[in-house]
């Protein structure tokens, strides 16, 4: 129970700052994309369902205040943390370099689909400027955002896991 609460306030967080703070720090106004990191983060450090329900509810979010289309972006961010999930397997806490490729793969993903689903198939085919102006522009922004966002992810997931194998230990 306490693990689903601090995803919901880790989503919130996340949420909160990406409509605040980094609205603020835009550059060229193309802002980072928190709302992957944590989806994407918590998809491969706690699985398939967990990167679910986080891509859910951080789509959901996104849905109701910035969508224009009800479930657009919360099958995107569902779909994001599920496939980000699959590689729970392969998750250590001491490696980086796997979860900012994931995440910036995840990023690319979402800008990609976004780009067809929203501009393409209203007649702008302009990819090239898109890439070059906002999809890579995010990209990088949000993989440096990563660099410190993630640790800090990883150190309430270490903390919630030492806390849940503590609480089960005393029940064995």
């Amino acid at each position: 129970m306490k693990r689903k609460i601090v995803m919901v306030i880790l989503v919130a967080a996340a949420f909160l700052l990406q409509s605040t703070v980094f609205g603020r720090l835009a550059f060229a106004n193309i802002r980072p994309n928190l709302m992957i990191i944590v989806t994407a983060s918590l998809g491969f450090m706690r699985g398939e369902r967990g990167g679910m329900a986080v891509g859910f509810m951080s789509g959901l979010l996104i849905d109701l205040f910035w969508g224009g289309l009800l479930g657009f972006y919360t099958l995107i961010y569902t779909v994001i943390g599920y496939l980000n999930g699959t590689f729970h397997r392969m998750f250590f806490d001491d490696d980086i370099k796997f979860p900012l490729i994931l995440i910036g793969i995840s990023d690319l993903m979402y800008s990609f689909v976004g780009y067809m689903c929203l501009f393409m198939l209203r007649g702008k085919f302009i990819f090239t400027y898109f890439l070059g102006h906002v999809m890579l522009p995010e990209l990088v922004y949000t993989i440096l955002v990563t660099l410190v966002l993630y640790q800090i992810i990883l150190h309430v997931n270490r903390r919630l896991e030492a806390e849940e194998q503590r609480s089960a230990s005393r029940f064995v």
